[in-house]
């Protein structure tokens, strides 16, 4: 059995963020899990050693389109620049390509692309409704691969069966989620159950031979890098390089304002789930989740089954003065442009 330092625990967190439900009812009953996050002692990667992939089964149901924000294409529009300079146009696959958002975007730069997602609901020709593997009868000369390799339970294998399904060739762009940043800001709402993995740099300098490319991205919140899939290895543990994870990630969040009625979170993904829970287990209450993805709202956030609501729905009802917990500091202009200056906003991983 691999040798592991444990880094921290949570209980009974629901297993999917961004997982809506139709009633309250159901997202009471939603599914949860325990997180055991570790740092393994052979490789030097962190996961969730309390994972139970039989958990994990993602439907229709699943509801993660942040593109509806300006500032979330924004970055979209940096990520392809840094595809487009590394990758090329020619010959491209993108890896689990969701609901299609980015591979759109690069087809109408001009990206000879193919995109595999088996949970794709779309009509585009050039999305195939299935795994990227080695039945796929296609290669490319570059893949994508966003925001997927945090979900996997065994990355290292993944990516193995990728390079082995792309001909053992290719480049490769990979963008997560920065576990360093994490652990810099205290943001434990930003550790859950979905994200099985947690990387840093310096784990995908071990995982490949040939890095050409490494960066932050999204305010430091996430980091990419582009290699050789060729060069792909399994890592090794490196003690001078070992997780500094902070020594009471404890969450906390303040009391609303006296003059509010409970505590409104904009933001119904992943950090909102994981605050709103906390907020519930520590007595205090939430009156109103905002969203502005169309999609979310109506719609009941897993475990807690609070009610995701339009803008506009909740904005009037405010009181001049009332607190408004932004779960993403990157949107609090676009929050503040939307909703007026008259709301006390906090950036919660401010």
């Amino acid at each position: 059995m691999t040798a592991v330092r444990e880094l921290y625990r949570a209980d009974r967190l629901p297993v999917f963020q961004n997982r809506m439900y139709e009633t309250q009812a159901e997202a009471h009953n939603a599914p949860l899990g325990d997180m055991r996050l570790v740092e393994d002692l052979e490789t030097g990667l962190v996961y969730n050693a309390a994972f139970r992939p039989e958990l994990a089964v993602y439907d229709e149901h699943y509801q993660n389109e942040q593109a509806v924000s300006a500032q979330f294409r924004a970055h979209l529009e940096e990520v392809a620049e840094i595809v487009t300079r590394t990758l090329g146009k020619h010959s491209i696959i993108e890896v689990a390509c969701g609901k299609g958002y980015f591979l759109e975007m690069l087809a109408a730069r001009g990206f000879d692309i193919t995109g595999f997602d088996p949970a794709y609901e779309g009509s585009n020709p050039a999305i195939e409704k299935r795994y990227f593997d080695a039945n796929a009868g296609v290669q490319g000369d570059g893949l994508v691969l966003r925001h997927v390799l945090e979900h996997v339970e065994d990355p290292v294998s993944f990516l193995r069966l990728l390079r082995d399904a792309n001909g053992g060739r290719g480049k490769i762009y990979i963008e997560v989620p920065c576990f360093d940043w994490i652990c810099t800001h205290g943001t434990w709402f930003d550790i859950f159950y979905e994200h099985v993995n947690y990387f840093r740099q310096v784990d995908f300098e071990r995982m490949f031979g040939t890095v050409h490319e490494s960066g932050y991205l999204f305010g430091g919140q996430y980091q990419y890098i582009v290699a050789d899939l060729a060069s792909l290895r399994m890592p090794c543990y490196d003690a001078s390089n070992a997780v500094r994870f902070p020594a009471a990630l404890m969450p906390q969040v303040a009391q609303p304002a006296p003059a509010s009625n409970g505590a409104v979170i904009w933001g119904g993904a992943s950090k909102g789930v994981i605050f709103a829970l906390h907020c519930a287990r520590n007595g205090t209450r939430v009156s109103a989740v905002i969203d502005i993805n169309p999609a979310k709202q109506g719609k009941y956030l897993p475990a807690t089954g609070l009610r995701v609501h339009a803008p506009g729905d909740v904005l009037p009802t405010l009181e001049e003065g009332a607190t408004i917990y932004v779960m993403n500091s990157n949107y609090l202009n676009e929050i503040r442009s939307q909703a007026g200056a008259k709301f006390n906003y906090i950036g919660i991983d401010k």
